[in-house]
């Protein structure tokens, strides 16, 4: 770019200071070359003035090396001996008068006897200007535009350095210096870049960072499962008659299907981050949805489940998604429930509300933003038998973000969907 901006700026000011020299060495030529024509004419008129026989005696063919005097009759022909240089008329032309060498301005004046006396001034002095002229421009111009060059080359290389100290700072940025930042101490475009490669690197540290507790509390997570599996094989080689096959073999199968379900969770929230989903949009009625959970729910817990609340409420989406979020929410809250998981359902200027409430102890205020995050667990004297892994919520959010929604705790433990309706 430096050097792309110092050759377009030679380029123009050379183009304007030749154009400019062209211009100035032409006019100078004409203003010069105007005021001998105009001290042709004077003489010429002067010469003319006089009485008409000391005019034809004084001026017939006198030439000089800086004026020549001619005098013609009113047919124009030359009076006296010789050959008529020039017949300017009534305006004034330049000519090369032979044995001389250089070009003279003829004018003419009409004497009292109807003759002309024609008088040439050299250009000597117009030429010798004009050529003084070229010869300073032909090396100020050439100076000019490397002056030109020169400071550009300075003052680009200037306004670009904190640009190649941004360079500079993010090529040396590797994966485990997300925390450095590049200086950003202006205040104008290139402060705005700065300040926006910063933002930049903030988003992508959070990622990174994210990422890895992503990573750490997954590892974590699936090391339980592995971890009591081992212990419960290692007992039952160790130990054969401590345990029957009937006992490992449900031990074992609780905690496989404890890691299935968090590998699926794992998987979906992987393919989330990844790319967006494409879900299907097909009309689905959550008040359907949530009488068959609440029928489930009433078989599999001994909780009082509330319905009073739900109504009609239809909305586009995957069924099985938003079957999946409504199980989550349940689950969470029959962790929670002393006695009541209450339900409901409203649709209300074309926004589908979901609620699920219980009657719980309930989420601090400080707490329920992070609720949502994943591997999230407020209660940590939980067990993993009750306490999940902690995605339960961090999945509702998910779908509800992919059905462009919200979800929000509008109470200690009242839970609030908000979906857009099909109306």
């Amino acid at each position: 770019m430096r050097v792309r901006v110092t050759l377009a700026a030679v380029l123009v000011v050379g183009s304007a200071l030749v154009g400019g020299a062209l211009v100035l060495v032409a006019l100078l030529g004409s203003v010069l070359t105007d005021g001998v024509c105009q001290d042709a004419r004077a003489r010429a008129s002067q010469l003319a003035a006089g009485p008409a026989a000391r005019a034809a005696s004084a001026v017939v063919s006198t030439s000089s090396p800086i004026e020549i005097v001619q005098l013609t009759d009113r047919s124009g022909h030359l009076v006296g001996d010789g050959t008529l240089l020039a017949s300017p008329g009534a305006g004034c032309v330049s000519v090369e008068p032979p044995g001389h060498g250089e070009d003279f301005a003829f004018a003419a004046a009409q004497t009292a006897t109807g003759d002309h006396v024609v008088v040439g001034r050299p250009l000597v002095d117009v030429l010798d200007s004009t050529r003084f002229l070229r010869r300073v421009l032909v090396v100020g111009v050439p100076l000019m535009m490397l002056v030109v060059g020169g400071v550009t080359w300075v003052v680009t290389g200037r306004m670009l350095a904190p640009v190649t100290a941004i360079r500079r700072e993010v090529d040396e940025i590797t994966s485990t210096e997300l925390h450095r930042r590049v200086p950003a101490t202006r205040q104008d475009e290139l402060g705005r870049l700065a300040r926006t490669m910063n933002r930049m690197l903030d988003r992508l540290q959070r990622s990174h960072e994210a990422q890895q507790r992503f990573v750490s509390d997954a590892a974590h997570e699936l090391r339980s499962p592995i971890a009591t599996i081992r212990q419960y094989a290692e007992v039952a080689v160790a130990h054969p008659h401590r345990t029957t096959p009937g006992e490992l073999a449900a031990t074992v199968l609780a905690e496989d299907v404890r890691m299935q379900h968090l590998v699926d969770d794992l998987l979906l929230l992987a393919r989330s981050d990844e790319q967006p989903v494409e879900l299907a949009r097909t009309p689905v009625d959550l008040d359907d949805l949530l009488i068959a959970e609440a029928h489930r729910l009433r078989s599999a817990t001994k909780l009082t489940i509330v319905t009073a609340a739900v109504s009609a409420g239809q909305v586009f989406g995957d069924e099985p998604a938003l079957a999946r979020m409504i199980q989550n929410l349940t689950g969470n809250a029959i962790r929670h429930a002393r006695s009541e998981i209450r339900l409901g359902l409203a649709e209300s200027g074309g926004t589908v509300v979901l609620t699920v409430a219980d009657d719980g102890p309930g989420i601090a205020p400080a707490d329920r933003e992070r609720v949502f995050d994943r591997f999230v667990r407020l209660d940590t004297a939980r067990s993993r038998d009750t306490g999940g892994a902690g995605l339960g919520l961090a999945i509702v959010a998910e779908i509800v973000r992919r059905h462009r929604g919200t979800v929000a705790l509008t109470g200690p433990s009242t839970f609030e969907i908000r979906l857009p309706g099909t109306s």
